[in-house]
């Protein structure tokens, strides 16, 4: 008898289920019948949960990742856990290491100890011990730790993830509505270069900034239930790293033409060089939620796009949805009111 068949198979445990992700897996967790036990700090906060399954089957449970004692409850009994947990800036030295890293391996340890069958852990594309941003070092150290504890989990690493909740196509959407100019990160101060005529050409945008491979929410959340789900061959996941990308690439600059195109809005596009977005980067980190940090002009200075050398949507059996097929569904309350079609009579 496999490890499966001797145990609770019924229940999931997901860390940090209540975030953008989360709440989108955990519906699909739930609308297969599984019980749900999400695992987050304040258990208010992922109350909104319960409604998504029956009475009973969707359980906020109050877990410190830093705790053993916490974590080993959270998992225990589980037949499957994910780890959805991470953080895009820090506010205390250390803060990504503790959470990208240590309490990845933790809550791997932990849950191969309770005999955990299957595990599945978030990462991000651009993962890299080498990478100059320290949200990409400690992502890959996070990696090394779960593969070493758990050696059949299944590693995702998603591009930039849109979905009506998320913190990318929206924030820039809200600064449309109150700035004339959007910047445009580029990796020099722009230069002329030498075109077709006689005459030199500037530069502005350094070929549109760094590139991004937006990945619709509900399509990583199928893809995690792949690596979840009993009634899909754990062969298919096991021990396996997918790079998790969009049909489409999108240099920075087009991501700001896109938001305008889609809210019918008018703003300069700036090209803002890295040195110049660090210094400004330094004065918002003083911020509460700080829009841009240092960290994350570094982790810029490399396209965030599928490397094509590991498998992906197409070997897990998913059709990628396309940005220009949901985003505008959920911008529309950004969009100028003078320009609001008008219904025929």
């Amino acid at each position: 008898m496999g490890q499966e068949d001797t145990m609770d198979r019924s229940v999931v445990t997901v860390f940090g289920g209540s975030g953008f992700v989360g709440r989108h897996l955990v519906q699909r967790l739930a609308k297969k019948g599984y019980v749900v036990r999400v695992a987050v700090r304040d258990t208010e906060s992922a109350m909104f949960l319960k409604p998504m399954g029956n009475v009973g089957q969707i359980v906020p449970v109050q877990v410190d990742i830093t705790d053993d004692s916490a974590v080993r409850g959270a998992v225990a009994g589980a037949h499957a856990v994910v780890n959805l947990v991470g953080i895009l800036f820090q506010r205390r030295k250390g803060q990504f290491d503790a959470i990208h890293h240590q309490a990845a391996g933790r809550i791997a340890r932990l849950a191969k100890e309770a005999g955990v069958a299957r595990y599945v852990h978030m990462s991000a594309l651009g993962a890299d011990p080498d990478s100059k941003a320290e949200y990409a070092r400690t992502k890959a150290r996070g990696e090394k730790a779960v593969l070493e504890a758990f050696p059949e989990a299944m590693i995702t690493r998603p591009s930039v993830v849109f979905g009506a909740e998320d913190q990318f196509f929206n924030r820039f959407a809200a600064m449309a509505t109150i700035s004339p100019v959007l910047p445009v990160v580029v990796p020099e101060v722009p230069r002329a270069k030498r075109g077709g005529g006689w005459l030199p050409s500037l530069d502005l945008f350094s070929g549109g900034g760094p590139k991004f491979q937006p990945v619709y929410v509900g399509d990583v959340a199928d893809a995690i239930m792949r690596g979840v789900d009993r009634d899909v061959p754990q062969r298919e996941t096991a021990g396996q790293v997918f790079e998790l990308g969009g049909p489409e690439v999108m240099t920075m600059k087009r991501v700001m033409e896109f938001v305008l195109e889609t809210t019918w809005r008018k703003a300069l596009l700036m090209p803002l060089p890295v040195p110049v977005a660090k210094v400004n980067a330094f004065f918002l980190e003083f911020l509460p939620e700080p829009p841009l940090t240092r960290d994350q002009v570094n982790l810029m200075l490399t396209d965030n796009v599928v490397g094509g050398t590991l498998p992906g949507f197409k070997e897990l059996g998913i059709e990628a949805q396309a940005a220009e097929g949901i985003v505008p569904g959920y911008l529309d309350r950004f969009r100028r009111p003078s320009k609001v079609r008008q219904l025929p009579a």
